[in-house]
């Protein structure tokens, strides 16, 4: 197992960081803030899920190799290899990716700790919505979670889930895990594409 998640975290992990550097060049921050807002970004997520499970340090403070990503993914957006177009699509669409790739790998970690499977689904969304929150929050921005512009915890959720299921029936596999993911990616997509959204919390009333 620990065989295919390196490498989806790896992936994870530079697709939230370059929703993280695109911000930051959308804010005007420096190389330094940009680093900054990138691992946030990227980290996030996992540090939140490995405190939680409390299986000893989170990765990303034990493993150099989650560091590389993150570089690249700044150094792409700084030379302007990876940028927004008119449309503001390229930050959500590495978001979605990061999002689609954390909440599997976030269910996984979480069953394969002992969890029981409502906390592997919960552990999933922690770990899918944690970095782009952490990002948006500290550059001053709607976190994508309360954004009502397209469904995103629901994606995420849904996908954990799917993972938590297929690993309680033994069908998990690689293949099983891409296609969640894609679902999920998918999901997020068309629900920015449509204007997907659930309902309010309140009903507005009018002030006079």
């Amino acid at each position: 197992m620990d065989v295919l998640l390196l490498p989806l975290e790896l992936l994870g992990i530079f697709a939230f960081a370059v929703s993280g550097a695109l911000l930051a060049a959308q804010k005007r921050f420096d190389l330094i803030g940009s680093l900054l807002l990138a691992s946030l970004a990227g980290f996030g997520g996992g540090v939140a899920r490995d405190l939680l499970i409390a299986q000893g340090p989170p990765l990303a403070l034990v493993n150099p190799l989650v560091l590389v990503p993150v570089l690249l993914a700044v150094i792409l957006v700084a030379v302007r290899l990876l940028h927004e177009n008119r449309l503001r699509r390229t930050l959500l669409v590495f978001d979605a990716m990061g999002l689609s790739l954390f909440c599997l790998i976030g269910a996984v970690i979480a069953y394969e700790a002992g969890l029981n499977p409502v906390a592997c689904v919960l552990l999933g969304l922690t770990t899918g919505v944690g970095g782009g929150t952490l990002r948006d929050v500290v550059a001053n921005e709607t976190p994508q979670l309360f954004n009502p512009h397209g469904v995103y915890a629901i994606p995420a959720m849904l996908g954990a889930g799917v993972t938590v299921l297929t690993l309680e029936l033994g069908v998990f596999s690689v293949w099983s895990g891409i296609a969640i993911s894609v679902l999920v990616f998918t999901l997020r997509m068309l629900s920015l594409r449509f204007g997907w959204r659930i309902p309010l919390a309140g009903r507005q009333t009018e002030t006079g």
